[in-house]
């Protein structure tokens, strides 16, 4: 088992950044709800407690007994972590005159305490609470102020135990990661969590857990069920059989292409072409949760067609990973949003789950694909929906509006990539509006449709800004589908962000 950190959630929207930050150091984590310390904890180093979007003197604050951490682990408290510490150790919090957001800067900065090794007076921080610590408990000992901050850091004498107001884990804050590390380098910690020993211990744990067993996995063409495939196949070889299926709306010649993409890796995999069933069932149907619907049904219809031909199966592989299962509880430990890969399947199938993923972030997926020696472009790919194009044509799918969006869209991919723009953008793809418009090609008015392109950079698409691509290359983009796209003849481009919109328009 790896050494492990334990990041405990009060419901901050950093949180997962928190997660993030400390595995760029090389230090496996775990995210967990507040009140869910694990009960086996002999290979824990420490532990950080998240901000909150409550104050601590709140009658709905989420509140844990730390009596089993503090002295036991180094502990350091963020924002409301640190707060929480002082306020229920005698101290007092207050709400600010003003809420306290934005950039700020170290003005002083006591002694040499070994959180703030390496980090000088001057340095910036990033604040964002509405409450401040105005009274520290008598131990509590002041390490770091800014000009309006007495408190920005303080350290508990005779504990591993530290609090600091502002959020190391943002950009923003520009020694953040610095003092991240030394928190790690006070709990001892070996940072050794790399790509390379995680698929080691990883293909190990799936060689003991599966034995002979025969496992079935739904293929998408993604980066993450991709990695899933390649690192079962490095554990069980030919008991691995995959499953990839044309439900019609992938991009413009995306069936044949990933099968040879996948043959290349070695992979037993079944390409089933289920257009017809998909564009019969979809017939008429406009509302997009009704789509959605029926494509996740339609596909689990077929993969159980499938699978039920195959014999003495007895597992199910999924793509699942780390922003799945955090999102699949709340703080409290209740389920508030279901991730399925395969969109569910019947129980009647009765498989066990195997999910090599769940615990990494998806820039460890890259990462690890890239150390199995998967190929760049299928590492490098954009998220896709798992409907595909059925939610980017707004309005009822026919045949001939996916050909016209897969038309657009490979016009616009290819153009992305020529430019050398495509692995700058997180997501990008074109959306055939329930729009059209007057024209004039040639000599002749048209009266055809309009299509959006949509490009974001972010993260980890819970938040994302639309791409401020050239003029030049987006006039380039225009002129190609207005010309070569019969059906097209408008387009426009998208310059929403996330929030207040999503990335995908349905």
């Amino acid at each position: 088992m790896h050494e492990k950190l334990i990041i405990l959630d009060f419901g901050s929207q950093t949180t997962q950044l928190i997660g993030r930050r400390v595995r760029e150091l090389n230090m496996y984590c775990e995210i967990v709800p507040y009140n869910k310390f694990p009960h086996d904890a002999t290979d824990v180093k420490g532990v950080i407690l998240s901000g909150s979007p409550y104050s601590v003197y709140d009658a709905n604050a989420f509140k844990a007994d730390l009596s089993e951490i503090r002295g036991k682990y180094p502990v350091l408290g963020i924002c409301y972590g640190a707060q929480f510490l002082a306020y229920t150790s005698g101290g007092n919090v207050e709400p600010a005159n003003s809420r306290e957001y934005g950039r700020a800067n170290l003005s002083h900065i006591a002694g040499t305490d070994e959180l703030l090794k390496g980090i000088n007076v001057g340095s910036q921080i990033w604040m964002s609470h509405g409450d401040t610590i105005t009274v520290l408990p008598e131990n509590f000992k002041v390490i770091a102020s800014t000009d309006d901050v007495k408190a920005a850091a303080y350290h508990v004498e005779g504990e591993k135990t530290w609090g600091v107001q502002f959020h190391p884990e943002v950009f923003h804050t520009t020694d953040g990661t610095k003092l991240l590390d030394n928190f790690l380098n006070i709990c001892g910690c070996a940072k050794d969590w790399t790509p390379a020993s995680f698929i080691e211990s990883t293909v190990a744990e799936l060689k003991e857990q599966l034995g002979d067993d025969k496992v079935i996995l739904a293929l998408s063409g993604g980066v993450d069920s991709s990695v899933t495939a390649v690192l079962l196949n490095k554990a069980i070889g030919k008991n691995l059989t995959c499953i990839f299926v044309d439900h019609g709306l992938l991009r413009k010649n995306e069936f044949e292409n990933v099968l040879k993409d996948y043959e290349h890796l070695g992979l037993n995999v079944i390409g089933v072409n289920a257009k017809e069933k998909f564009y019969k069932e979809l017939a008429g149907v406009s509302d997009p949760e009704k789509k959605r619907k029926i494509i996740g049904k339609g596909f689990i219809d077929v993969f159980d067609e499938e699978a039920h031909k195959l014999k003495d199966i007895k597992w199910l592989g999924q793509g699942t990973i780390y922003p799945d299962v955090i999102e699949s509880l709340s703080i409290t430990g209740t389920v508030i949003k279901s991730h399925h890969n395969v969109g569910g399947l019947p129980a009647k199938m009765n498989l066990k789950l195997i999910e090599p993923l769940r615990l990494l972030f998806k820039d460890e997926v890259r990462r690890v694909g890239m150390e199995l020696g998967m190929q760049p472009h299928l590492i490098k790919r954009h998220p896709f929906p798992g409907p595909g194009l059925g939610i980017r044509i707004l309005g009822d799918i026919t045949p001939e509006k996916v050909r016209i969006l897969q038309d657009a869209d490979d016009i616009y991919m290819s153009l992305m990539r020529e430019w050398g723009l495509y692995d700058k953008i997180w997501q990008a793809g074109v959306i055939l509006l329930p729009i059209q418009s007057v024209g004039v090609m040639g000599d002749e008015r048209t009266y055809e449709n309009t299509v959006a392109l949509r490009a974001v950079t972010s993260t980890d698409a819970m938040t994302a800004d639309w791409a401020q691509l050239p003029y030049e290359f987006l006039a380039k983009v225009s002129n190609e589908i207005i010309n070569k796209v019969k059906g097209v003849n408008r387009v426009v481009y998208d310059i929403s962000s996330k929030p207040p919109a999503t990335i995908e328009w349905e």
